[in-house]
């Protein structure tokens, strides 16, 4: 679960963080993550006693944290939980973020989960880990568990097979379930995974299925590979090699696979469903298949040839990468908007209808909210842009002498944009148009009231800018508290 902390002092001078969870306008400050320094550098004092205090009222609740740490961008954080069965780490999961803004605030912070908070650094998201297992406790995708406890090394590489396959004709369902007005501003960009539903396999294990599928062994037997830090007082240590591609939305990281396209806002609970929903279906035709007398070795591969296209191992940023996908047949969805409508597609209801997990009426339901909510989060955004324009930003323009008139033009822009989606009385029609105010309208109009910004004396700029905002580490004293920070940090 990652997230921002921003200093609750400047968080209440922010209309936009507090009514949308995101900055709707705002001038780049001189520095931002071009260093690369934030994620390796010691814990700001006050986020850390912060993450204590948070992880101290999970562990009360049976919530087990596990590890905490910095992400890429300034005043970015994470929590990692340990594993547990899904139905219990999606509520806790919930409970996680809630504890994170209650607990925040007692320290003088604001916990910011959109996906997208600032312009110009890393937005935030979820890695969902997920895995399949017996009731017994066995992990169908660790190799050596499934062979040792069964006997049949076979098994791992049915499963694999069933979720590829499941990839490739059920990537839609994943971009669907992945959908959101912030994850639209992230994916594919600023080392977000891209758009397109492809799976990373890994050197290992990719080499083993293309023998596997020409006829080589069935028993997997992952590699490993020696680390040096080239320090002489700290020996070389054995690795595992399934290291997980950082640019690939779905990898298989060795035991598991992660869904790294998730959103930090969101209820993983659609998310899973969608993963478990097509590896059931997939399941199901295997032993339907299997029971008919067909060899499973034969089922495994005919599955993983027709279906390995989705396997992708190169680099997923790559400015190619999402035309090439296309014209391999893999599902690529830019919009939210347009994913939100495959979930309701003939093919998909045949899925949730023959598995049993929810019927035609309860997609289209489902759909038709997803368009609701789009449209109301922009709404509203909008709403609020357009009143920091006329209550805050054009008044101080007007103090410090400068031409204001851009900015009343940026209002009308606005508020035409919006009558036109308000104008819309289909709901696919009115998402469409409001992602189109979202992604395009607004950034355009945004880029001329943050070139007010930049020249309006900063004594006159009515609310907390950039640099206010993001940068924890360079505000603290000499005692290691932070100007509006409460929660004093102890030293022993």
């Amino acid at each position: 679960q990652e997230f921002f902390f921003v200093p609750r002092s400047a968080y209440s001078r922010r209309m936009d963080l507090q009514l949308t969870g995101r900055t709707v306008i705002g001038k780049q400050p001189p520095r931002g993550q071009e260093m690369c320094d934030h994620y390796m550098a010691p814990p700001n004092q006050v986020a850390l006693e912060c993450m204590k205090a948070i992880q101290e009222e999970c562990f009360k609740l049976g919530i087990p944290l596990r590890t905490r740490h910095r992400e890429v961008a300034p005043n970015q954080y994470e929590f990692a939980p340990m594993f547990g069965y899904a139905t219990q780490q999606i509520d806790q999961n919930l409970m996680v973020m809630q504890i994170c803004d209650e607990v925040s605030a007692r320290f003088g912070l604001a916990c910011l989960f959109a996906e997208k908070p600032f312009a110009g650094i890393n937005g935030s998201g979820k890695h969902n880990n997920w895995s399949i297992g017996t009731p017994q406790g066995m992990n169908l995708l660790n190799p050596g568990q499934t062979t040792k406890t069964t006997g049949n090394p076979e098994i791992f590489n049915a499963v694999v097979a069933c979720i590829v396959s499941g990839v490739d004709k059920h990537g839609d369902l994943m971009r669907m379930a992945i959908a959101s007005p912030g994850n639209d501003f992230r994916l594919g960009c600023m080392e977000a995974p891209p758009a397109v539903m492809s799976t990373y396999l890994g050197p290992d294990l990719t080499s083993h299925l293309e023998k596997y599928m020409e006829g080589g062994t069935a028993d997997y037997v992952p590699s490993s590979r020696m680390l040096s830090a080239n320090l002489e007082n700290i020996a070389a240590f054995s690795v595992p090699s399934e290291d997980r591609n950082r640019t690939s939305p779905f990898p298989y990281g060795g035991n598991r696979f992660e869904f790294r396209a998730v959103g930090s806002s969101q209820n993983v609970s659609m998310v899973n469903t969608v993963l478990n929903t097509m590896t059931a279906e997939a399941m199901a035709d295997y032993s339907a298949q299997l029971e008919s007398g067909r060899g499973a070795r034969d089922i495994t591969t005919e599955l993983l040839k027709k279906h390995w296209k989705a396997v992708f191992n190169g680099n997923g940023y790559a400015e190619d990468w999402p035309d090439k996908a296309v014209e391999r047949g893999i599902w690529r969805i830019d919009s939210g908007v347009d994913a939100y409508k495959e979930m309701s597609s003939e093919k998909n209801i045949a899925l949730f209808e023959k598995m049993k997990v929810m019927n035609k009426e309860e997609l289209e339901a489902r759909t038709s909210v997803n368009y609701t909510q789009y449209v109301g989060s922009v709404e509203i955004e909008v709403l609020c842009m357009i009143d920091m324009l006329n209550q805050q930003v054009i008044p101080a323009v007007k103090s410090a002498n400068q031409d204001a008139a851009p900015l009343n033009s940026v209002v009308s822009t606005l508020k035409e944009a919006l009558a036109k989606v308000h104008h819309e009385a289909d709901g696919y029609a009115q998402a469409c148009l409001a992602r189109k105010l979202r992604l395009e309208t607004m950034v355009q109009q945004r880029e001329i009231v943050d070139a007010a910004e930049a020249v309006c004396p900063s004594h006159l700029w009515p609310m907390a800018t950039y640099k206010d905002l993001l940068f924890l580490d360079s505000q603290q004293d000499g005692h290691g508290n932070t100007p509006g920070v409460l929660g004093v940090v102890k030293r022993d």
